[in-house]
């Protein structure tokens, strides 16, 4: 099978990089060296996707979704874990979840605990800063496991769309036994845009939010059935979403 491959970014332009074109990729070698973990980390952490809880809240009815969600303070290169609070977005940006408090299975402490968890928030946060000039943010962060258990998962059911914070980071995980699942990213504000396959674990692509849109397109199995993980981390100055909403 073949698709686009990503148009990845050189390393030594990242924060260059995102502040002209509003998004970039990196290969997970430079990934790895970016946080400075090893791949024997990467895979430790891969191994806590197979403990994700049921998302309850899909509105399509589908239950090809399980995920963990947390939330964090990241002040330079400290980060501390906030208490657990739900989830939540505004209808602008999420017109089929947006406004619901939705309260998810939190991630669990041996996986924030990891070395390589709190390495990639902080290195790819120390890019967000560099760009924005923001050195206190509000972090939030979500692992999916989109599944084909039921013939067809959707990494966006909400299609294309921003989330309303600073920057998204999109981690590829793992990808077994699917096809589909292309990322597209395009200008907010313009005719411009990419579509490629993220295939390589630890993949990332790390975008600025109120400059680009993206969608991840369904995932269908090879076989029986496969699966699609991933890491979405977000950054947001001046507090986290839903902060006064009742």
């Amino acid at each position: 099978m073949t698709h686009a491959q990503p148009p990845y970014t050189d390393p030594a332009r990242l924060a260059e990089a995102l502040k002209t074109d509003g998004y970039v990729v990196l290969q997970p070698a430079d990934v790895r060296a970016l946080a400075s973990v090893s791949d024997a980390e990467l895979a430790r952490l891969a191994q806590t996707w197979d403990q994700l809880e049921p998302d309850n809240y899909l509105k399509d009815g589908g239950r090809y979704r399980r995920r963990r969600h947390a939330c964090f303070i990241q002040n330079g290169e400290q980060l501390e874990q906030a208490p657990h609070r739900p989830h939540w977005q505004p209808v602008e940006y999420n017109a089929l979840h947006g406004g619901m408090h939705r309260l998810f299975a939190p991630v669990a402490g041996e996986t924030v605990a990891q070395a390589a968890w709190q390495h990639l928030i902080v290195s790819l946060g120390r890019i967000c800063s560099q760009v924005a000039g923001v050195p206190h943010w509000y972090v939030e962060a979500h692992q999916f496991r989109i599944d084909t258990a039921g013939g067809i998962g959707r990494p966006t059911p909400e299609g294309a769309h921003r989330d309303g914070v600073d920057f998204v980071a999109v981690l590829l995980v793992s990808r077994t036994g699917i096809k589909g699942g292309e990322t597209r990213v395009f200008e907010a504000d313009g005719p411009n845009g990419k579509r490629f396959t993220m295939d390589e674990p630890w993949t990332l692509l790390l975008l600025d939010d109120a400059r680009v849109i993206h969608e991840s397109t369904p995932i269908q199995p090879l076989g029986e059935a496969g699966h699609r993980d991933t890491l979405v981390l977000t950054w947001r100055a001046g507090g986290f979403q839903g902060d006064g909403e009742p």
